[in-house]
């Protein structure tokens, strides 16, 4: 690392673009699990391990990737987290006779 150059570190947000690696034709964002440092590389290239996230900021893939330094773009992290949904397949725990949220009852 250069000095006076931003580290990458676990956490980190950052939008990937063709100006990162011609394999980001279609742009992506990811979150930075860890910077693989100890991997050789070209001068001003890195080895990053991350998640690459959906619209919503949920991780759906996880990705090694080969990009240059200077085409990383760092997005500010969301001041309030997110409400931490369920699984995916996760089943409901519904209590059996119990009504569903905005089912009228009849009279």
């Amino acid at each position: 690392m250069v000095k006076g150059e931003r580290p990458i570190k676990g956490g980190d947000l950052l939008h990937l673009t063709r100006a990162a690696s011609v394999q980001f034709v279609r742009p992506i964002v990811v979150r930075v699990i860890r910077h693989l440092a100890d991997r050789p590389t070209y001068d001003g290239w890195v080895w990053i391990e991350a998640y690459e996230l959906d619209a919503r900021g949920e991780a759906v893939a996880k990705r090694e990737f080969f990009a240059q330094r200077e085409g990383l773009r760092w997005l500010d992290a969301p001041s309030v987290p997110a409400a931490r949904r369920p699984a995916r397949g996760a089943r409901d725990a519904r209590v059996p006779g119990a009504r569903e949220r905005g089912s009228r009852v009849p009279r």
